[in-house]
This record gives structure tokens, sequence and C-alpha cells, in this order.
């Protein structure tokens, strides 16, 4: 059933080995017979009555996992992510979710071996391995020198989100507005002034980075036609990630009530996290347990047909996925929220403070109308840091040259 990798035993293996015929799940019969509700990303289900519904869910998330034999990144450099791309894929993978609903739409489902819509495969053409499409393995692991990390190092959830907001510059047919929260802070005056700024169309800037080759070059990683409109929007659809620690070796019991409701907000995009070195992409809950895709599977990589079209089966987890004690979660995480329009920000905002209300909920983070001028937070050691270097150093969980102490 719904068992965990880690329950089964393969967690105690070198993930890194496994491949997609070496793992082995149950019958999702065994998916807790419970009349509490199960929730996928916003969306509520029976696990009694409603297991055919969470499936098919479950399975039209975009899966990301391990590819081998894809072209040398940065020319030279792996040619796998095998034992070390796996939050770089959940990175992916929680992205790949908000263009989704940008394109497609929440209640979009998957068949196998059904035509889908040309925005699927534009979405999905944006995260295949080849250096070319923005989203790409080669895309976030070059980006990433930027912030620090070399190629083939592993990443915690703060570099993921800060790559993928720099790598949106590119997509213009999407056309989103990124915001990655800082010290535990979401600015709401801040947040709309940036899904409603004017921004000059990418196209440029792309064809500079991604110069001609032969014959016809994807337009920003989706094929020719994908276009985006010239036309201004009067608010930029928002991916907001919340970086956060929620306590320091363990998660603190404290935030766990705040963190299952993030997962039944409409908004939700979900979480990325999971343990040290070991990352997954959590997209709900059921009871005391984490729903999550687990990346540790390698598959060779798929390069697309000459017309465009993509194979596509191993880009979804057909068999139920993993589950975890959402006490044995790292406390580390990144949170994600889509809000398509204003309307549905302020949605999220009011959801949020409600959350703040209710006596027993402890809230991950502060919501705050306007920006005040404050005194810096106690875990900025020294002025020398940069904003990135120290929100790295206490958020990344694989940072151990430092520690936190005790006041």
């Amino acid at each position: 059933g719904w068992i965990s990798v880690c329950d089964s035993g393969l967690c105690t293996m070198d993930a890194a080995t496994l491949t997609y015929d070496t793992l082995r799940f149950g019958d999702f019969e065994d998916f807790p017979e419970t009349t509490e509700p199960v929730w996928i990303l916003g969306t509520k289900y029976s696990a009694l009555t409603d297991k055919d519904e969470i499936f098919a869910d479950v399975t039209s998330r975009l899966w990301f996992t391990y590819r081998k034999s894809f072209s040398p990144i940065g020319g030279t450099g792996p040619t796998s992510d095998n034992g070390w791309g796996c939050m770089l894929r959940c990175g992916q993978m929680i992205f790949a979710q908000a263009l989704i609903c940008r394109h497609l739409g929440r209640d979009w489902r998957w068949v196998n071996g059904k035509q889908q819509r040309d925005e699927y495969y534009n979405i999905l053409n944006a995260f295949l391995d080849k250096k070319d499409s923005y989203y790409s393995i080669h895309q976030i692991a070059q980006m990433g020198v930027g912030e620090g990390k070399s190629i083939g190092q592993w990443y915690g959830p703060n570099t993921a989100a800060q790559v993928l907001k720099k790598l949106t510059f590119f997509d213009n047919w999407s056309s989103l507005a990124v915001h990655v929260a800082m010290d535990n802070t979401v600015i709401i005056d801040d947040i709309k002034m940036l899904c409603k700024s004017e921004s000059p169309c990418a196209a440029a800037a792309a064809a500079a980075a991604f110069p001609q080759t032969d014959g016809p070059r994807p337009f920003n990683g989706y094929p020719s036609g994908a276009n985006c409109s010239e036309d201004t929007l009067a608010w930029k659809p928002l991916v907001l990630l919340i970086p956060l620690r929620l306590g320091l070796s363990e998660i603190n019991e404290a935030y766990i009530k705040t963190l299952k409701k993030c997962f039944m907000m409409p908004q939700s995009l979900g979480v990325i996290g999971g343990k040290p070195n070991s990352a997954h992409y959590f997209i709900g809950y059921v009871e005391n347990e984490l729903i999550y895709l687990d990346p540790h599977t390698t598959q060779p990589v798929v390069e697309p047909f000459d017309d465009f079209s993509i194979p596509d089966e191993s880009f979804h987890c057909q068999h139920p996925p993993c589950r975890m004690n959402i006490c044995d979660l790292d406390p580390s995480i990144a949170v994600g929220f889509f809000c398509s329009t204003e309307e549905d920000f302020n949605d999220w905002c009011k959801r949020m403070k409600m959350i703040s209300q209710e006596k027993d909920a402890l809230l991950m983070f502060e919501l705050m109308d306007f920006q005040t001028a404050r005194f810096p937070d106690v875990h900025c050691l020294t002025p020398d840091f940069t904003d990135s270097e120290r929100l790295e150093r206490f958020f990344d969980s694989e940072d151990e040259d430092f520690e936190i102490l005790s006041l």
C-alpha cells in the first residue's frame, strides 16, 4: 500500500543505488482504513471511499527522479545526478506543480496513454535533462554555482528555492512572480508590488543565454509556438516559497498542526524537505503520516522525439506513494503556495491570519502587511554575511560547520 520506502527497510540501503525495477511497493488496499480525511495539495479525500481519486491525483503530479546518461552538465560535468540531485529533483517537482496550476489547473489529471493538452508537454519539456530546458538539472546545477554550490553538491531547501527563482527570469511563457520569503517573514505589500510590477519580455535575455543552434531551438525550453502573450498581466501568478527551520535537530511538535493546515489550503504546492541529505516532495498527509514522492530512483534519461512529443510514463509515479511519520521530518523545509490572482492571494492571507488566531496552532512564519524596521535576527551572527549566505547557513541542514548556540 502506501508503505514508506523507509518502513520497508530500503532507507538502510544507499538510496542512490535504487532503480525503478528494484523498488517494491505494497498493494493500495494497505492504505489506512481510517475515517480521518486525506489531504492532497488542498483537496480533501476519504480514505474509505476515494482511493481511486486519491491515486489519480497523486499519479498526475510530475515525478522527477535521478536520471542517468544525460549530456554532461556544463559540457564536462556529471552525466547522472545519482546520489546528489534529490533536492534538485524535489525543487523541480514543487515548481512543476506550480506550472501545472498555472497552465492546466489544479483539477487536471494525467491518464496513461491519453493525448494531453499542448500545455502539458510544454511544461514537461521545460524539465527535461538537457541544457536548453529552463528548469533542467543542468540549469539548476549551474545556477547553483552562484549560490555557492559546486556542481554535484547537495542542496538544501533554501538553495533550491533561490535557484528556481532565478531561473524563472527566462520563462516568459509562464510569466510568474516568484517570492522567496526571508527571515521567516512574509510581507504582503512586497508581494503585491512584485506581482503587479511590469517586466520586459525575457526573450532577448534567453536568446543571449542560449545562442541559436542548428535546427529549431525550443523557445523558453518549450517547443516553438509556446510563446507568451505580449500583454502585461495585471497580476502575475505568484509562486511563494518559504524556507523554514521548525526546530534544531528535529521538528518542534508545536508546528505540526500548522504544517498540516498548509496542505489543506487550496493554494498549496506542498513542501520540499525530508531528512539530512535525503530529500522528498511532500504533497499531503493522512492522520500523522506525510504523503510524499521520492526522487531516489534512478531511471534512464528521456529524449524527446523529432516532433517534440515526449514519452512521459516515467514522469508519473504509477505506484502508491511513500509515507512517513510527520515527527521524522527534518526541521529544514520549504513550504510552497501558488496564487493565480490577487483575490487568491488575499484569500491565502485571510486563511493564514485565521490560523494565527487558533490558540493551539503555532505559526511557522510571520505575516505582516508592511516591512517595519527591526533589529537583525538573532541568527545574523556577523554583519559580513549577505542575506543569501546568512539564510543558507541557517536553513540548509547540510551545513555542519556551525552550530546554533543556546542563549
